[in-house]
Order: C-alpha cells, then sequence, then structure tokens
C-alpha cells in the first residue's frame, strides 16, 4: 500500500513540537493532524491502556478513529520526564484525561510513554505506550526531598 502524507506531516521542530501537535490533535479529535505526528516507518506501535499491540499506521489510525467515533480524547500532558539525544527522544508523561461519567465530568492519570525519532522528514512519533488509568495522580516514587548529611 502507498504511503501517503497527510497536511500534519509538515510540522516541523522539535520533539516537544511533535508532542504538542499530537496532545492537540487528540483534544480535537483529527486523525489527519494526529496521524501526521507519526513516522512512517512500518514498526511504529502504540499500546492504549489495557489494550494490544498496534504495529503500523494502518493499525494504529484504525484505533484512533475508533476513539474518535466516541468525541474527542480530552487529555492534557503534565509533569513531563525527558531522555533526549541527537536522533531521538523519549519522553514519560502523566496525562490528565476529562471522562464524562454517570456523576458528570471526572478526571482519569494515565502514564504514556512517547517515543520520538529525528527522521528525514523531521521529529516523528515511533512509540506511545500507556498505562491503565487511575482516578489519583501517581505519585513519582523519587521525588522525595534531598538530604545531604
Amino acid at each position: 500500500m502507498p504511503k501517503t502524507s497527510s497536511p500534519a506531516a509538515s510540522v516541523t521542530g522539535s520533539a516537544d513540537d511533535i508532542e504538542a501537535a499530537f496532545y492537540e490533535a487528540l483534544q480535537r479529535g483529527d486523525i489527519e493532524a494526529l496521524m501526521g505526528c507519526w513516522s512512517d516507518d512500518d514498526e511504529v506501535f502504540c499500546v492504549h491502556p489495557g489494550g494490544p499491540r498496534l504495529v503500523g499506521q494502518v493499525a494504529i489510525r484504525a484505533a484512533f478513529e475508533q476513539m474518535f467515533g466516541n468525541g474527542a480524547i480530552h487529555a492534557t500532558p503534565a509533569r513531563v520526564r525527558k531522555v533526549e539525544s541527537i536522533a531521538s527522544a523519549v519522553h514519560n508523561v502523566l496525562e490528565r484525561i476529562e471522562v464524562l461519567t454517570s456523576e458528570g465530568p471526572r478526571h482519569a492519570f494515565v502514564l504514556a510513554t512517547n517515543v520520538y525519532h529525528k527522521t528525514p522528514h523531521g521529529w516523528r512519533m515511533v512509540a506511545h505506550h500507556a498505562s491503565p488509568g487511575s482516578a489519583h495522580a501517581p505519585d513519582d516514587a523519587n521525588e522525595f526531598p534531598q538530604t545531604l548529611h
């Protein structure tokens, strides 16, 4: 199947810029913009909370299209931890997700790892892996005050 480029494929800048475009696309329910953040590499993968590993753009697109069938995903990134090098970046993100329950709007928290590679088309996402959600933001185990002795 030939690869097509989407309008969002023109997103340029750093891995941070691609991450911002990814979350903006989630919040708008914009599948073209979202897929434009992904590398066209055949081995890109995505794991949604509690779901299987989705490999390749076709599988990833189908999953997000199904999710967008219920409306946009109101996920806001927070508390980002980064490991970056010249050609790759790994971001561990606490996602705050607004969900509608029978009691009204609530927030869930998901830990996600987003991996970016610098490609000939600029920085692009190659992996997104999200944990099951929880009602409370997790504490970072290593964020205790440091005491010098």
